[in-house]
């Protein structure tokens, strides 16, 4: 092969190197989890200027440790969204679930992993009675998930106090392994948000590579097509609900293990934070649209502007205004964005 044959063929490639390069790069930056990514940097940034507080290890890992259980429940949350479905329950669940754990450890002196798993299974079985009336039932989403926030506060209330219903109390979480599930460190990262971490990737790879992961989008995209392309719309729809209550149950452990108390106020409106971390990672409330890393970024968003409100002693009704200010935003700019489409 002669020298300008070899400088053309090696021209040709870099060529072809440099356009997929930016093709990449195009990809990467056009992609709604980088605008919402930029957002949360700009948002650090404008935090560092503003308290010298914020940009320390300790209050950052503060700050992830904060957003850990948010996310656990976002990622169930976006699978349901995805699904053309929304769930109200997810605070009041992960509540249930960790006042049962804990009264089966504190009082039924059960072994503390055994009632671990019965406060997972308590979340999961409400999550999957969700699906049923949902599905098989045909009650709209929001109704059912939002009378199954009053059920599931309410036997929150039951297992504290009791058939006689005294005043509410919270009962102790008496065990160290238990506990390092929401307070526990690995060096000096908290390991709720190791175990955050692990969850995004399984179901990040779930919902991008598995078949069920495909079809929840599928069935939240267009039902009717789904349906007459071969899939079971219900067993999507009751999976993507009693996976959610596993999370919940799961973030709802973790965050009475941080307190070492089940509470009966854990989770109390943080369905709205949840649903919000969804909203501005990029999903959409009409289905079909979202990923679990966006809801991650969208719940550290979340997370940063509480931390901005604590560290600039703000007070409290301008953090709740902010929230449901972003909400509608999020939620506004989605609905204009399909309009253009």
């Amino acid at each position: 092969m002669s020298e300008t044959t070899q400088e053309a063929t090696t021209s040709e490639e870099t060529k072809k190197g440099a356009i997929s390069a930016r093709v990449i790069l195009k990809r990467i930056f056009t992609t709604r989890e980088s605008g919402v990514f930029f957002a949360l940097i700009v948002l650090c940034m404008i935090m560092t200027l503003a308290s010298p507080y914020f940009a320390k290890p300790q209050n950052l890992f503060n700050v992830a440790r904060g957003m850990s259980t948010i996310a656990i429940m976002a990622i169930g949350m976006t699978m349901v969204i995805v699904s053309g479905g929304i769930d109200l329950s997810v605070g009041s669940l992960a509540a249930v679930s960790a006042m049962s754990a804990a009264r089966l450890m504190t009082y039924g002196e059960w072994p503390p992993w055994l009632a671990f798993a019965a406060g997972i299974a308590v979340g999961t079985i409400l999550g999957a009675i969700n699906g049923l009336i949902i599905t098989r039932v045909k009650v709209n989403p929001f109704i059912t998930t939002l009378g199954m926030l009053s059920i599931a506060r309410g036997l929150t209330y039951l297992i504290a106090t009791g058939l006689q219903g005294s005043v509410a109390s919270n009962i102790p979480m008496r065990n160290e392994g238990v506990n390092f599930l929401g307070a526990g460190h690995i060096g000096q990262v908290p390991f709720p948000v190791i175990e955050m971490v692990i969850l995004v990737v399984i179901f990040s790879y779930f919902l991008g590579n598995v078949v069920l992961g495909r079809q929840i989008y599928a069935v939240g995209s267009n039902e009717q097509a789904a349906r007459l392309s071969g899939v079971n719309v219900g067993n999507v729809r009751l999976f993507v609900y009693t996976i959610t209550g596993t999370l919940a149950a799961m973030a709802g452990v973790m965050g009475a293990g941080l307190l070492s108390t089940a509470p009966t106020n854990l989770g109390l409106g943080v369905e709205l934070d949840v649903i919000a971390a969804v909203v501005i990672g990029g999903a959409s409330l009409m289905g079909g649209e979202g990923t679990i890393l966006g809801a991650v970024i969208g719940a550290a968003i979340m997370a940063v502007i509480r931390n901005a409100f604590v560290l600039l002693k703000l007070p409290i009704y301008m953090q709740t205004v902010t929230i449901g200010v972003v909400i509608i935003l999020a939620v506004a700019l989605d609905q204009l964005r399909k309009r253009r489409t």
